[in-house]
């Protein structure tokens, strides 16, 4: 099995590697602009997870946060051929200790099928729920 390695280092991020993650395999992020992932990018903390040996990406993250009070973890996508090795559980181990300084009083995510990746993480269901709105 590979060794994989987490990164904060925005400049590690392959760009054309995530935004075909993002804008065409995931399920929220369709046809994204490759334009609007790279702002996305700059304008959040961006996460990786690399193979070791060869540096290839496969395993991406977002926060979006004033690194206060508040983040928002978004486009988490690991690499379809490497799902079931252990690289979502890497990227989230690396995410949740590079939040854990900043003692944030709520990280919030959405997700349609990693319910039990995010709750080994300390995430829960919502209390109140209806207290919650958006706008889109």
């Amino acid at each position: 099995m590979a060794v994989y390695e987490f990164s904060a280092d925005p400049a590690r991020i392959d760009i054309d590697r995530t935004h075909r993650w993002i804008a065409e395999e995931s399920y929220w992020g369709q046809d994204r602009a490759r334009e609007r992932h790279v702002a996305a990018i700059a304008n959040s903390r961006a996460y990786g997870v690399y193979e070791a040996e060869s540096g290839e990406q496969v395993g991406f993250a977002r926060i979006i946060t004033d690194g206060i009070t508040f983040a928002w973890l978004c486009d988490v996508f690991v690499d379809p051929e490497r799902r079931g090795e252990g690289i979502g559980k890497r990227l989230m181990a690396g995410i949740t200790a590079e939040l854990e300084p900043l003692a944030l009083r709520r990280v919030m995510l959405i997700t349609a099928d990693a319910h039990g990746l995010y709750a080994s993480y300390g995430f829960e269901p919502l209390d109140d729920p209806a207290k919650f709105m958006a706008r889109a």
